[in-house]
């Protein structure tokens, strides 16, 4: 350990979108000890080299429980699962095994070292007849995806362990060697070729900036915040907005952008309607200030440049 008046915070799936603004915003602020861990090797920039990397497969029990024995972390935040809504239809099994067994495994470990363990959720645990949700409301979800990310959720609340859990909704953003795009990226990109896009304008959602979620998770810990927290934006909007905003803020031919509804696209994945969150509670009680989806395209314009600069 670095310094043994910082606490540690173990991070899963840390090479995704949401671990590698996780790791960056613990080494910019310095309060705690950063354990990043993912299967293989680390993708991180090179800038957050300064964490070691950890390999670790937490669908693995005794892998779990050997990098538990080793690093003893304070806390732990669960970013790792399978979330290709799709996927998860086709592949029950190995939905199940990363988005269920695998949090078992982590709760387990957590208990034996008395970590506290944060764990990412979804809004996909609900049926989208009745957003936006509050932390209250009674989960049903309507997709594969949203069952195991409830299940998880129970068997967390059924634990022994100290625990938080964040549910969060169409998180945006750019990570160093992402393969993944997201709707910002996509539609800035396919207007720049010149081509025409067809977006829904009944599925409403909050989309959540990925660096606000981090923040969000770092609040819960350091206000050693216990329970249910809904983290995302404030604006329940469309994909048909958003494409519309950012056209908006880059500037490009918005008439190229058509509005369609769900009915046009056939998917494996049944998607709720309506969701996206009530975030008072997060707001009141941990401090919680999200960026407006406007803000949040001029903070990945920028993060565009620098990265092709």
């Amino acid at each position: 350990m670095n310094n043994a008046n910082k606490k540690s915070i173990l991070i899963t799936g840390a090479n995704g979108l949401l671990g590698q603004k996780l790791v960056q915003q613990i080494l910019d602020e310095g309060q705690f000890e950063v354990i990043p861990t993912g299967i293989g090797e680390s993708r991180l920039p090179t800038s957050l080299k300064a964490a070691k990397w950890i390999s670790l497969d937490i669908t693995d029990r005794d892998d779990v429980l050997q990098v538990f024995e080793k690093t003893r972390p304070d806390f732990v935040i669960n970013t790792a699962a399978m979330t290709n809504v799709d996927i998860c239809e086709k592949e029950k099994k190995a939905c199940e095994i990363l988005n269920i067994h695998a949090v078992m495994n982590l709760i387990q470990a957590a208990e034996k070292f008395n970590s506290h363990l944060v764990h990412l959720s979804t809004d996909f645990i609900f049926d989208g007849e009745a957003g936006p949700y509050s932390e209250n409301d009674t989960p049903n979800p309507i997709n594969y995806y949203g069952w195991t990310k409830m299940k998880a959720e129970e068997k967390i609340k059924a634990s022994k362990i100290k625990w938080t859990i964040i549910r969060t909704v169409l998180v945006y953003g750019i990570a160093n060697d992402m393969s993944r795009s997201n709707i910002i990226l996509w539609v800035k990109e396919s207007l720049e070729k010149g081509e025409t896009l067809q977006l829904v304008n009944d599925q409403f959602r909050t989309p959540t900036l990925a660096e606000d979620l981090a923040q969000g998770c770092l609040l819960t810990i350091k206000k050693q915040a216990e329970g249910i927290f809904n983290i995302s934006g404030k604006e329940q909007l469309t994909p048909y907005d958003m494409a519309i905003a950012t056209a908006d803020f880059f500037q490009l031919d918005k008439s190229k952008i058509k509005e369609t509804n769900s009915e046009a696209f056939t998917q494996d994945a049944k998607r709720p309607m309506k969701t996206g969150f009530i975030i008072d509670k997060a707001i009141k009680e941990l401090d919680y200030c999200p960026k407006s989806f406007m803000d949040g395209i001029g903070i990945l314009s920028k993060q565009l440049k620098l990265a092709n600069s």
